[in-house]
């Protein structure tokens, strides 16, 4: 098994879905590859990290009192003509009710915390946030090809401007393929690349002004983020490489 091969499919082998075969010459190889062990292990880390940091709420004593009461109703004698009863003398109509009003109360909650603790930069957070959603396995890309006559032409009539996806395989970023995400209430672009094992994200979107070299640099989480404007595009390049690697990518892919 090549080192290609894996890497494409360590997604469904973390998930379980691989046949029994393919899972052990996964195991197999990742016994003696050392790169892919550790790509292995990076994505195990950032499933468990945004596992962890997913926030619950228990709804309000005094809702739960209401929906016990309103549950309780239902047991006594109901009108026939305004509810359909079933075993045991539930109404559907009053549990479906009790039902949505937890799911909006819970989804009120998680919104007002969400929002207290919105940082300033809401638009590096958002592309930040896709960064690490798309390590998930299954989520890096939609369309998988180290081919930009692929690529580019997959993002047509997806998305208002098609970005630019040069071939940079000879200097140590191969391209991996693109996807569609969501920013700031548009669509946008994103290209993959790599460099080694550390996945690089090329967000973009249509903007205004004038071209510019990279004009803003960030780090989050043991995550760099570059951001500049080129060609007509809002570019936002996202990766754990080493600041000054990633900088280096970015002269190249905005020369």
């Amino acid at each position: 098994m090549t080192c290609a091969d894996c890497l494409e499919s360590l997604g469904a082998y973390i998930d379980g879905e691989l046949p029994a075969e393919e899972a052990a010459a996964i195991e197999q190889h990742l016994e003696t590859c050392a790169d892919c062990s550790a790509a292995h292990r990076r994505l195990i880390a950032t499933s468990s990290r945004i596992k962890a940091g997913l926030m619950r709420y228990e709804a309000p004593d005094v809702l739960k009192a209401r929906i016990r009461a309103s549950l309780a109703d239902t047991r006594e004698a109901p009108d026939q003509r305004a509810l359909v009863p079933l075993q045991g003398g539930r109404a559907w109509p009053r549990m479906v009710a009790a039902a949505a009003v937890v799911a909006i109360v819970s989804s009120g909650l998680t919104f007002a915390a969400l929002r207290e603790r919105a940082p300033s930069n809401s638009t590096e957070q958002q592309v930040l946030a896709s960064h690490i959603r798309s390590l998930i396995p299954g989520h890096l890309t939609d369309v998988a090809s180290n081919n930009q006559h692929n690529v580019k032409p997959w993002f047509n009539g997806r998305v208002n401007m098609s970005p630019d996806v040069p071939r940079l395989d000879s200097l140590g970023f191969p391209l991996i393929g693109g996807r569609l995400d969501y920013i700031d209430g548009r669509n946008v672009a994103v290209v993959v690349y790599m460099r080694r094992q550390h996945v690089i994200n090329v967000f973009s979107w249509p903007a205004s002004g004038a071209p510019e070299q990279v004009a803003k640099s960030s780090s989050s989480n043991g995550y760099h983020l570059l951001r500049a404007r080129h060609n007509g595009l809002d570019v936002w390049i996202v990766s754990d490489l080493n600041e000054a690697e990633l900088k280096d990518f970015a002269r190249l892919l905005m020369p």
